[in-house]
């Protein structure tokens, strides 16, 4: 694509709202911006991250058996009462009422609402095991929204609910998940750990946290040295130095980012909603459920956190906007430009790329490559009317000077 038709409002300037890099990062590189408090616009370059994150979660969610579908924002008073939360919530619940004074409430979860649909069709044992799944806006009334996309009124969230008819299914599927998690988190080349956690408003007697290690978290996990063993500090508040209660290490502290949470609900939802099924021996039983969650906006700044140096961005493979950026550094009918413009041509068959066929200083281009932060990085410069360019890999800071199209393309596909 031609940087010219691509909508990104790069700003010289850190606005005064940005408090972490990562935030400054995404506002001054153009990927996102405030209407708001806590409301952000998701700008070209945002969004096809966002996309890609959102890939990665379908592909993984989908390999396991789960199924796509896509619930009501709206949700009525009606269901939430059954459940108990319309209450229980609190004011983070944004509520709202149509114009014949019924109430509802824009979703920040939608146990109430997928529970409603199983009661309606999971009514024999013959149906089960069943995992729905959707990508959607959430939204929640925060008292103090902070940090740009970690803690917002509006974000993109995935959630899933799988339905069983014995605790022992939902503990399969609930490992199930749990790996899909890994595989998503792997896949965005995140640091997490996975800790122990309290079930909060949604409920249910046993949650985990998928925490992104990060000085700029809101929590503080505690985990061991020297095994798998993680818990957030509201379950267990160990000293550092302390025996991990597995009796392996010793435990040290983190600050992280929750982005995402499994939860074994069981029947905290079917029971007061009334959700059963028949079993095989025509017993009326209520539904067991498990419930799963990733904050995707949350997770596209967790990302960027974990992946700048400086004020420059290195996206991740699997999410990286494009895969190579191309600056020629000297104007339109230059040797540089039109060796920029082959390189193009050729690498465009083959690769998602970004051609800054801008009319700019080389120092500008720099700069908002720097912001954009593609991994792989062509430079068209002085060299060019000899067939010259540089290759730059952000990641390593890896150069090398090339004239053979062909061997760049095999170093893009390495």
């Amino acid at each position: 694509m031609k940087q010219t038709l691509l909508f990104v409002p790069t700003l010289r300037e850190i606005p005064k709202e940005a408090e972490v890099t990562s935030h400054k990062i995404l506002l001054r590189g153009g990927y996102i911006r405030q209407l708001a408090a806590g409301i952000y616009t998701y700008l070209p370059l945002a969004y096809k991250i966002i996309k890609k994150i959102e890939n990665i979660i379908r592909e993984e969610l989908d390999a396991i058996g789960c199924s796509e579908l896509l619930m009501p924002t709206m949700q009525p008073k009606d269901i939430w009462v059954e459940s108990g939360r319309w209450q229980d919530y609190g004011k983070e619940l944004m509520r709202l009422q149509d114009r014949h004074d019924r109430d509802f409430c824009l979703g920040p979860t939608h146990e109430e609402v997928i529970t409603t649909h199983a009661r309606e069709y999971f009514t024999s044992y013959k149906k089960f095991p069943v995992a729905l799944y959707q990508i959607q806006t959430k939204f929640r009334d925060e008292f103090r929204p902070r940090f740009g996309l970690m803690r917002g009124r509006e974000f993109i969230m995935k959630d899933l609910y799988s339905f069983h008819t014995s605790q022992e299914d939902l503990d399969i599927w609930y490992q199930k998940v749990r790996q899909a998690y890994q595989n998503i988190f792997d896949r965005c080349e995140l640091n997490y750990r996975i800790v122990s956690a309290d079930s909060g408003n949604i409920g249910g007697k046993e949650s985990e946290e998928f925490m992104i290690l990060c000085d700029i978290g809101e929590d503080t996990i505690v985990y061991s040295d020297e095994s798998d063993f993680a818990s957030n500090t509201e379950l267990h508040n160990l000293p550092i130095g302390a025996p991990s209660p597995d009796g392996k290490g010793h435990i040290l502290h983190a600050k992280g980012i929750e982005a995402g949470h499994i939860f074994k609900l069981g029947t905290k939802y079917s029971v007061p909603m009334k959700a059963f099924f028949v079993d095989q021996d025509q017993v009326q039983k209520p539904i067991i459920m498990g419930c799963y969650g990733i904050g995707i906006s949350r997770l596209l700044m967790a990302i960027l956190e974990q992946h700048y140096e400086g004020d420059k961005a290195c996206w991740p493979k699997e999410v990286t906007p494009f895969q190579v950026h191309i600056l020629p550094v000297d104007k339109e009918g230059s040797p540089a430009w039109e060796l920029a413009e082959k390189v193009y041509q050729e690498l465009d068959k083959k690769f998602e790329v970004l051609f800054d066929d801008r009319n700019e200083r080389a120092g500008v281009k720099f700069n908002d490559a720097d912001l954009i932060g593609i991994n792989h990085r062509i430079i068209v410069g002085k060299k060019a009317d000899k067939g010259i360019f540089e290759y730059k890999r952000l990641s390593d800071n890896t150069t090398r000077e090339l004239s053979n199209l062909q061997e760049l393309i095999n170093i893009l596909k390495k």
